[in-house]
């Protein structure tokens, strides 16, 4: 692999620029994908006070168990921080949009952050607390490159590019591009990865949605198992050969927009997900 993790310039650069502004804020509002809130946490939380409070919300929540969600939920509420499990694109902001207007200072506007790690749902969540669209939305990790201010009703809005950890575990950078937050291909091949992705799926029993979907069953060894879903997708090379890296890209991509079923990664409690990796 060419790199062990993914951290681009303009990821160091809103980070410093988050530093500056940490003083100003008067609230947090944190992304976190439903399907693994911890390895989706984001590193930003460590340069704002802890006075300040923190609400989570849980995005993609239509891609994750129900009833884990439910879980991460209450456990999240449990460690005070409020949260919401919510599916972007079909809104439901509410009661989060009462919060703020009763949080709001008397004089002022209320000054937010919403940060996250890449491609969680900032940019969605700040186009509807806004009410128009007024932050670049996208499917690319670190699409929103510069920290941008937003004026919605009664409160500041700043935004940031999505942010990883660079310090955290090399696992930990290759398990969330499995979820679309960080540019696999930069930090290994669509074949390593999709054969990292089916053994851990197959070692936490949750293949059952790839077997219902695409009808291939956890027999073999991974690298069999992707070939098998080269040959059912029709990922092949001139002589019937399958190709390997496309098979690879395309059960990632299916796994990051819930095409096999809806997942969730880990639970709270469990160890980190990055040591169920070799």
């Amino acid at each position: 692999m060419s790199r062990t993790v993914w951290y681009p310039g303009h990821m160091a650069k809103g980070k410093r620029q988050l530093e500056a502004l940490a003083n100003n804020i008067d609230l947090i509002i944190e992304v976190r994908d439903a399907r693994a809130p911890i390895l989706s946490s984001s590193p930003l939380l460590n340069i704002f006070t802890p006075k300040i409070q923190v609400l989570v919300v849980l995005s993609k929540a239509d891609l994750a168990d129900e009833k884990s969600t439910k879980i991460w939920a209450d456990y999240l509420k449990s460690k005070k921080l409020p949260a919401w499990p919510l599916d972007l694109r079909k809104g439901g902001l509410s009661l989060i949009k009462k919060m703020l207007t009763e949080k709001k200072p008397a004089f002022r506007d209320l000054r937010m952050a919403v940060v996250g790690t890449p491609n969680v749902g900032k940019s969605m969540l700040i186009n509807q607390l806004v009410g128009r669209k007024a932050a670049p939305v996208g499917g690319i990790p670190g699409i929103t490159k510069g920290v941008s201010w937003f004026k919605g009703q009664g409160y500041l809005l700043v935004d940031s590019p999505g942010i990883l950890d660079p310090h955290s575990d090399a696992r930990a950078h290759r398990m969330i591009s499995w979820i679309g937050s960080s540019r696999g291909q930069v930090i290994g091949s669509w074949e390593e990865h999709s054969k990292e992705c089916i053994y851990f799926l197959i070692r936490k029993n949750l293949w059952s949605g790839v077997e219902k979907s695409w009808g291939i069953k956890a027999e073999g060894e991974p690298a069999e198992i992707l070939e098998s879903v080269g040959r059912r997708l029709g990922k092949l090379l001139p002589g019937g050969v399958v190709d390997l890296e496309a098979a690879g890209r395309s059960f990632i991509d299916a796994f990051a927009t819930g095409k096999l079923g809806r997942m969730t990664l880990e639970l709270p409690g469990e160890r980190p997900l990055w040591e169920c990796l070799k």
